[in-house]
């Protein structure tokens, strides 16, 4: 890959998705505390850091799926906790989980078709089944094949592709690349950089940090559930990043 361009945050520009203060939980497990956060609109924003220390627990308070105790979470100014997931995908938020999630006795072509478009508002871009095969021609050659029968990237592709089914304003990409060969890798970044290209605003869960620098344009980095550095990599001493990043 060539090096990353970094684009620097305009601190003018209107933040899309406010993160503040929250605190969340699995069960009696206090796994988020008091983290915050801000994406502005058409970044792309990186959570950063070693295993277990939150970065899915965030996309998943963002979603509703595992919601925040307290604490404030907005979308577009408005207060999305406490809404059920479904909604606030309407609003225009969407997900793809590490699990990737498709329906493995359906086509390609059936699992997008009932990734239901987002209706009643304006999204920043509409995507169309032909926009997806145009985004994704090995997809378009498998559009009748069952979502069990595809390899592992091409089930990536497919959830990805699912996900801008539903004209999402905010994409969350959680591992997007995990387990995943080296040449299909290349191909699920190169699609990254041309859904940003559309105006769309990205969050990026990613163990690899060379894949994370270099599609993103910020970073978060987390510890144990907090946030311990926002910014850029290169901002950071070698010592200070090998240490959040568990670098040997």
């Amino acid at each position: 890959m060539p090096e990353a361009e970094t684009k620097r945050r305009d601190e003018s520009s209107a933040g899309v998705l406010t993160v503040d203060s929250i605190n969340t939980f699995y069960a009696d497990s206090h796994i988020l505390h008091d983290l915050s956060l801000a994406v502005d609109r058409g970044e792309v924003v990186s959570l950063l850091g070693r295993n277990g220390v939150g970065k899915t627990t965030t996309l998943r308070s963002i979603m509703g799926l595992t919601p925040p105790r307290n604490g404030s979470i907005q979308y577009e100014g408005e207060e999305i906790v406490g809404l059920p997931p479904h909604e606030i995908l309407q609003r225009g938020i969407a997900i793809v989980p590490e699990e990737r999630e498709i329906f493995p006795q359906l086509s390609v072509a059936e699992n997008l078709r009932v990734a239901a478009q987002r209706s009643g508002d304006e999204a920043i871009r509409e995507f169309t089944v032909a926009d997806i095969y145009d985004l994704f021609p090995r997809l378009d050659e498998r559009r009748e094949q069952e979502g069990h029968s595809l390899s592992g990237g091409e089930q990536q592709m497919l959830a990805i592709a699912r996900a801008l089914m539903t004209s999402p304003d905010v994409l969350m990409l959680d591992e997007p690349t995990e387990g995943l060969a080296p040449k299909i890798i290349e191909d699920v970044v190169e699609i990254v950089e041309e859904i940003s290209e559309t105006g769309l605003t990205i969050m990026l869960v990613e163990q690899n940090v060379n894949i994370a620098d270099y599609c993103a344009d910020r970073h978060y980095i987390l510890e144990k559930g907090e946030v311990k550095f926002e910014g850029h990599l290169d901002d950071l001493n070698e010592d200070r990043r090998n240490s959040l990043l568990g670098v040997n």
